[in-house]
């Protein structure tokens, strides 16, 4: 496969197992002519409101933009919100074969409320405790039952309890036996939990939490060392660290690359990470080399930055500045 058409066609025969914290994005778009008398606070006039798919379901509706078929593996509540997921999942024509639904739990909203684009108040509901060994008990069986089906796994994790060790272990320990490559987007909790999976995709932040270390984004000795670490720690085959504008770096086995971000109107950083994992598992999954799929996971990052609100990436759009900038010929074999 050495055509770039050639790559993006095929990522259309591919499935994936999404596993982890899914949640509803929920946002009030509005305009703003006066502050409240109550208080000094803006008063909203409501024009629109919308629920999108968010956390792991975003990573979801990537693959299934960039032609994919995903699976989403999660527990939400027996709730009215949980009901709203599930009719989400139907109306993006996504399966609920691996959601497990919990009456001890509620279903993550994340509400934003935004005018002449700017978000001026965002409203979580949520629980950060850590599913029951029960739903861990019922989420593993469902993956262990799907994962024959596919192609790739992205462990999509925003520490709001789906994802524990033994969640992870199992899951890992049978992807690596079926020889599926797994992609994880970590959080703080499970950090160094994610031992011998295919690719770690931390943000700078999170690395310097996760190894409590402190190093200046700039200075690439450190950088560098601080990603053998963590690669040493966690027997991974590649470290995809995630540098906003600076770019990514990736390094696989003793492979290196720094790869620079491209010059983008920044309207919302959110969901980037989910677009990153979405592209590095379908690259993976067709053992394309290391430093393409960095590249081609860096520049669809930049792309979804471009829009206000959480969306997922536009093939078509990343199809032609993948070839504009002549990705393939720089980063391919």
């Amino acid at each position: 496969m050495n055509k770039l058409n050639e790559i993006f066609e095929a990522f259309n025969h591919l499935k994936v197992l999404v596993i982890g914290d899914v949640m509803i994005d929920s946002y009030i778009w509005g305009s703003v002519n006066r502050i409240s008398p109550e208080a000094p606070v803006p008063i909203v006039h409501v024009k629109k409101r919308e629920q999108r798919l968010g956390g792991a379901g975003n990573v979801a509706l990537n693959l299934q933009s960039l032609g994919a078929t995903p699976i989403l593996c999660s527990v939400i509540g027996e709730d009215p919100e949980g009901e709203q997921l599930l009719q989400l999942l139907a109306q993006h024509g996504l399966s609920s074969e691996g959601i497990v639904q919990s009456q001890s739990r509620i279903t993550t909203v994340k509400h934003r409320i935004l005018a002449s684009s700017q978000q001026l108040l965002r409203i979580d509901a949520e629980t950060d405790q850590l599913i029951a060994a029960e739903e861990t008990t019922s989420l593993l069986a469902k993956i262990i039952s799907l994962l024959p089906q596919v192609q790739a796994v992205v462990v999509e994790d925003y520490d709001k309890g789906t994802i524990g060790p033994t969640l992870i272990e199992r899951t890992v320990e049978e992807a690596n036996r079926l020889a599926i490559p797994s992609v994880v987007d970590p959080k703080k909790r499970n950090f160094l939990h994610y031992k011998d999976v295919t690719l770690f995709k931390p943000n700078l932040k999170e690395i310097k939490e996760g190894l409590k270390v402190d190093f200046n984004k700039d200075d690439k000795e450190a950088l560098e060392q601080a990603v053998a670490q963590l690669q040493a720690a966690l027997h991974t085959k590649s470290i995809l660290l995630t540098l906003s504008e600076k770019g990514v770096f990736i390094q696989h086995g003793e492979e290196k690359h720094h790869i620079p971000a491209y010059l983008r109107e920044i309207a919302d950083v959110s969901g980037a990470g989910d677009t990153v994992v979405s592209i590095a598992a379908l690259c993976l999954a067709l053992a394309q080399p290391a430093a393409f799929t960095a590249a081609l996971a860096n520049l669809g990052g930049g792309l979804v930055c471009e829009h206000l609100g959480v969306v997922p990436i536009n093939k078509e759009d990343l199809y032609q500045e993948a070839n504009i900038h002549q990705l393939l010929k720089k980063y391919g074999y």
